[in-house]
């Protein structure tokens, strides 16, 4: 792969990426709150006197519509961008690191293996993932404490700075880098979600180039090409994301402020524990309803880049 592709890949990852978190970002302030042990949030105040201790742990957390109107009423709609700072600054990098690493693993494995083969999809997004996961992992501890920050209207908000330094005081460089371990968890959900994209992609391109055999003139994408590849998106983000969401949960428990969960594997055991296996599943609904829009969104404007600038 050319330096020039390889940079058309870096920015095609990052305005995809950078879309995609703009127009999703109330949601993932939503799903974020509902996957948190701060069950406080989640109780009004005439329930809360009548509860305490290992009770409020087990009572049922609300449902996303629930969960919006006490975020809109008690914090006001700027609550529902808590975070976004962190997401824009993070999410660019993020994703153009990932997709260039994808990018880059896939052209020098397939030198070596059954080119764009499941094996080397596979090895692919494992790689990326983990390369882009390494990197970020402290702008997406900030995202999620300043999501997590509660406060009524009127209250000063921590900003990200302020939260920097609170995480450094409390537990040092290594505060930084707290849930990675889950988000190295997450890698097989990457994994799956690429292995069936590029599959569903390849179909769509063989079945183009079939409908186009007896076509003289060069193909070229047009709109329907790019619903096919957000299409394509959508269904292989849900099959993955509804396969390895417990992660999701684990690692928002592990990056809260003063967290008492320790490890991947002490939480994993811990949720189910205290608050049933259902636990593992908060905000599920609410992740696959930002997700899945989100991810056809990233993916179409990173095929859209990528076709533009090679044009």
């Amino acid at each position: 792969m050319s330096q020039r592709d390889t940079l058309v890949h870096l920015f095609a990852g990052g305005c995809g990426g950078t879309v995609g978190a703009i127009l999703t970002c109330p949601l993932e302030v939503v799903k974020t709150r509902l996957q948190s042990s701060h069950v406080t949030f989640y109780i009004s105040d005439v329930q809360l006197s009548t509860v305490n201790g290992a009770s409020v742990a087990r009572m049922s957390p609300p449902g996303p519509i629930h969960c919006l109107k006490l975020i809109l009423e008690r914090e006001g709609p700027r609550s529902l961008f808590r975070g976004l700072g962190p997401n824009l600054v993070g999410v660019a990098p993020s994703r153009a690191i990932y997709f260039a690493a994808y990018s880059t693993a896939k052209e020098k494995l397939n030198g070596v293996m059954e080119p764009d083969s499941t094996p080397v999809h596979m090895v692919s997004a494992g790689l990326a993932g983990f390369t882009a996961i390494t990197a970020t992992n402290p702008i997406w501890l900030i995202k999620t404490r300043l999501q997590l920050d509660a406060r009524n209207r009127g209250e000063r908000r921590m900003n990200a700075f302020e939260c920097v330094r609170r995480v450094y005081r409390a537990d040092g460089l290594h505060g930084f880098y707290r849930g990675m371990s889950a988000s190295y968890a997450g890698i097989s959900e990457t994994v799956i979600h690429f292995v069936i994209y590029e599959s569903i992609k390849q179909r769509l391109l063989q079945s183009k180039a079939q409908a186009n055999m007896d076509d003289e003139e060069e193909t070229v994408k047009d709109a329907s090409d790019f619903v096919g590849m957000m299409l394509a998106a959508a269904t292989s983000k849900t099959c993955a994301t509804s396969l390895a969401y417990p992660h999701e949960v684990i690692r928002t428990r592990l990056r809260e402020e003063g967290t008492r969960y320790r490890s991947f594997f002490q939480t994993l055991i811990q949720v189910p524990r205290e608050e049933g296996y259902r636990a593992l599943y908060r905000g599920l609904t609410t992740h696959l309803v930002r997700q899945i829009p989100n991810t056809a969104i990233m993916m179409a404007t990173y095929e859209l880049v990528v076709y533009l600038l090679h044009s």
